[in-house]
């Protein structure tokens, strides 16, 4: 199993990341531990979660449950110091905290809101899910208006945010500290804040990535090597597109967009033409379209986890027997021809 060092924190963590975000909706409680069990018998011991867990749907009632889910299983288990956790903070959102958001005092309820669910005393790594001010991720890009931020109160809510962020590592509730779909200007400005006051690096951002979305590519990828912050990558199967289950308009029961309808956006006539040429492209090189996609965003030089999910066990299988599956040149050239053939295309 390849590690990899976090930014420039202590932590060292699997190139593969187990997702988590399913659990309590469609995976049930036992069948998430077996996953958790299963991933660490495979060597990976990186679990990634959110306080607003489970999705597909997302509902008041539900947030934390996934996290509960977890906590379960380290009760039970006595394996806490086996594995590495991840979760997050929701930004605004009338599921939580009235829409608050992220603010000195809402962090402060929310990690230690964690910490019990989790049935732990430290939080590895503590995420922003997006930030207070917005974001242009989950299909916003189309009309992002950051000219429509307050500077003012964007300024001071990041201090504000980073004074409480040093509090809590003072305290031994966090190790580290990540955002969520976050820009490249936002990850600049949270670490010269951090050189600025000594407060806490964000050694991570976890924004999605995959062969159907690149927006990481530029100015985010300069950002990981000037700023040494490590990607964690999420959805890199495109919510289950690069699989090809949804190939002619399929929508296999139980399957994500079975729920959903358009994966969020991401189902379009151009996404489908693109997820066909890479399921063509695989099938062409004999490779699994599946194991294609998560060997190519893993070997990216800012990756620094993949984070995966499976709603049930033959999946996380499936994905866990291609863990050791690399690209030859040919293929490498052939997935940069289909991207400039088939570009952004959600």
């Amino acid at each position: 199993m390849e590690m990899k060092k976090l930014g420039k924190s202590d932590l060292v963590v699997p190139v593969w990341c187990l997702g988590t975000m399913t659990f309590g909706n469609q995976t049930p409680e036992a069948e998430g531990h077996a996953q958790i069990d299963a991933a660490l018998e495979a060597g990976l011991n990186f679990l990634d979660t959110a306080e607003m867990y489970p999705v597909n749907p997302v509902r008041a009632e539900t947030v934390g449950r996934t996290e509960e889910i977890i906590g379960n299983w380290v009760g039970k288990s006595g394996r806490r110091g086996d594995v590495l956790i991840a979760t997050k903070i929701v930004g605004p959102s009338k599921l939580a905290r009235d829409e608050r958001g992220i603010t000195a005092e809402t962090l402060r309820e929310a990690v230690d809101s964690s910490l019990r669910r989790l049935q732990t005393d430290v939080i590895d790594l503590y995420q922003l899910h997006w930030p207070q001010r917005g974001s242009y991720h989950f299909r916003q890009h189309w009309g992002f208006a950051p000219e429509k931020q307050d500077r003012a109160a964007t300024r001071a809510n990041m201090e504000e945010v980073m004074a409480e962020m040093g509090r809590i590592q003072a305290a031994g509730k966090v190790r580290h500290f990540g955002t969520s779909n976050e820009s490249a200007w936002g990850m600049t400005r949270w670490n010269q804040l951090a050189a600025d006051t000594g407060g806490p690096r964000m050694e991570t951002v976890q924004n999605e990535y995959s062969l159907l979305c690149r927006m990481y590519d530029t100015d985010m990828a300069e950002m990981s090597h000037q700023e040494e912050v490590s990607l964690l990558s999420y959805s890199p199967l495109a919510a289950g597109l690069l699989t090809g289950k949804y190939a002619g308009g399929a929508r296999p029961e139980g399957s994500r967009a079975s729920i959903n309808g358009d994966l969020g956006g991401r189902i379009t006539p151009r996404a489908e033409a693109a997820t066909d040429a890479y399921v063509a492209l695989a099938a062409k090189h004999g490779v699994d379209p599946v194991h294609m996609a998560l060997a190519w965003a893993a070997e990216r030089p800012f990756m620094g986890s993949v984070i995966f999910g499976a709603t049930t066990m033959p999946q996380l299988q499936h994905i866990l027997d291609g863990m050791d599956v690399t690209l030859t040149d040919e293929l490498r050239e052939g997935i940069a021809g289909t991207y400039r053939a088939h570009p952004l295309p959600y």
